[in-house]
């Protein structure tokens, strides 16, 4: 009588460590220390995956070959608390399910968001320590990382030459509601010690999509104060906002900032480093978004400044934004007329990053991407306090009120309607130079930009250099060239300059 009894108990007492033993799909169990933040935390979270090794915590995602990461949007989430990132996670370039199994090194990330456009390693981000691990999706169960890192703001390395200029801007603590301070960094040239009556020239480089005033560190090497043979002050202004690069644009979303370039950190470079401080000897410079940017100054502040060389700028004829037209009815930024996939990046003539994953990339940033800061800057601020959308990330739909009201920033259309007005101004004072197979599709709007001052009866030197891409159009030959040119602007008003 007892053996039937016996077996069913037997079996149950087996069968139950087997079942608890069974495979468990992978998720990450997130935790935070209170030394992190004291208080709740609301925000994004991310973890982040790389085949390599990760020493600091990571800045973001790489526009190639980008590796997986995923996020979650949290509020209150209390220290010690776990919180799980798992498959309903927002993801890029895949869900979490869709991993691919294999040796991966992990770490969790909480933006803080506090002004930077880094989602990873922005000062004051909390971070955990990396950990090397076999994945599966399919049966790894939970992976536990604890956050208990800050990340600490650079330091940045001042010398006798180099310097730091850090002041705190009043025009953009007003629109922010809290103090936000405005960064450059200044080479002195060698003149400067021995020689304390003496004044100089400005040239301002703006830093292209993701550089700051540290880019002036390894430019220095070059000695960028001998300028065809005139010494300069050498300025690399941080462009740098929470939306991504701020291109010095006054904007309704990121607050003044070409005012507070203008009115508030040339004027104190000038005074603390003995700047001449007049508008013809003032002269700028950039690449890409830099490239945009100071011919965006130029443009805005046709008296404050005495010349600009741009290099490769983004779309400067919105017409062609990287070979979409925002102005045409029905226009889609996914997807051409033929129901083509639009690419956003070539490489040898080949594409290689398409408009639609590279947006999908950015929503899951959530900020500092670079087409969000497009956004950033050029879109109205919607009721939701954020940008209001050009595209609809879903379906690539241009909305044609948002784009209508980029017309406040389309440097062809601002030129032709205010031209009476500009023309004389900016006589002598454009300089654009392109590649004809840019990496990112820009020659194109350049190329309108050429046709239409032509039109206008300017003298601006809009160049297209065949064959040359976004990576090699500036090349010695023409760095020497643009010095000689701002050198020979600045004596024809200053002939008294060595």
């Amino acid at each position: 009588m007892t053996r039937p009894f016996l077996a069913p108990v037997l079996w149950l007492i087996l069968a139950c460590p087997a079942a608890a033993d069974e495979p468990r799909p992978l998720e990450f169990s997130l935790t935070f220390d209170p030394a992190v933040s004291k208080e709740p935390f609301t925000g994004r979270v991310f973890v982040m995956l790389s085949r390599r090794p990760i020493t600091a915590p990571k800045a973001g995602p790489e526009w190639f070959n980008t590796e997986p990461f995923f996020a979650v949007d949290v509020r209150d989430w209390k220290p010690n608390v776990p919180l799980v990132v798992g498959a309903n996670a927002l993801g890029y370039p895949i869900k979490l399910p869709q991993l691919t199994k294999g040796n991966w090194y992990v770490q969790a990330i909480m933006d803080m968001d506090r002004g930077s456009p880094r989602i990873g390693n922005a000062p004051g981000n909390g971070f955990s320590k990396a950990i090397q691990q076999e994945l599966d999706p399919a049966s790894s169960g939970t992976v536990k990382l604890h956050i208990d890192q800050v990340a600490g703001e650079r330091k940045f390395p001042a010398s006798d030459r180099l310097r730091l200029v850090e002041i705190e801007s009043k025009l953009l603590s007003a629109f922010n509601g809290r103090p936000t301070r405005l960064r450059a960094a200044v080479v002195l040239p060698k003149s400067f010690k021995d020689e304390p009556t003496r004044k100089y020239p400005l040239i301002i480089e703006v830093p292209s999509f993701s550089g700051t005033h540290f880019d002036a560190v390894w430019q220095a090497q070059r000695n960028p104060t001998e300028v065809g043979g005139v010494e300069m002050l050498y300025v690399v202004p941080d462009p740098s906002c929470r939306w991504g690069h701020s291109v010095f644009a006054d904007s309704d979303n990121n607050g003044p900032w070409g005012k507070a370039l203008t009115e508030e950190l040339i004027p104190h470079i000038e005074k603390e480093f003995r700047g001449l401080g007049v508008p013809t000897a003032r002269f700028l410079t950039g690449y890409s978004s830099g490239g945009w940017s100071s011919l965006w100054l130029q443009v805005t502040y046709p008296d404050y400044f005495g010349g600009v060389w741009s290099l490769a700028p983004d779309p400067v004829d919105f017409r062609d934004f990287q070979k979409v037209n925002i102005y045409k009815p029905g226009e889609n930024m996914f997807f051409d007329e033929k129901g083509q996939r639009r690419p956003i990046a070539r490489q040898g003539g080949t594409p290689i990053l398409f408009y639609k994953p590279f947006s999908d990339m950015e929503l899951v940033m959530g900020h500092g991407g670079q087409l969000g800061s497009f956004e950033g800057v050029f879109s109205e601020r919607g009721a939701d306090g954020r940008p209001k959308q050009l595209w609809d990330r879903s379906t690539g739909a241009i909305d044609p009120d948002v784009a209508r009201s980029w017309e406040r920033y389309d440097i062809r259309l601002i030129l032709e309607r205010n031209w009476d007005k500009l023309g004389p101004k900016l006589a002598g004072k454009l300089n654009v130079f392109m590649g004809t197979d840019d990496t990112f599709y820009l020659e194109g709007a350049t190329i309108l930009l050429k046709e239409s001052l032509a039109r206008l009866g300017s003298d601006a030197k809009i160049e297209l250099f065949p064959g040359r891409d976004h990576s090699n159009l500036l090349d010695r030959n023409l760095r020497s060239r643009i010095n000689a040119e701002m050198a020979s602007q600045f004596r024809k008003h200053h002939p008294e300059a060595n």
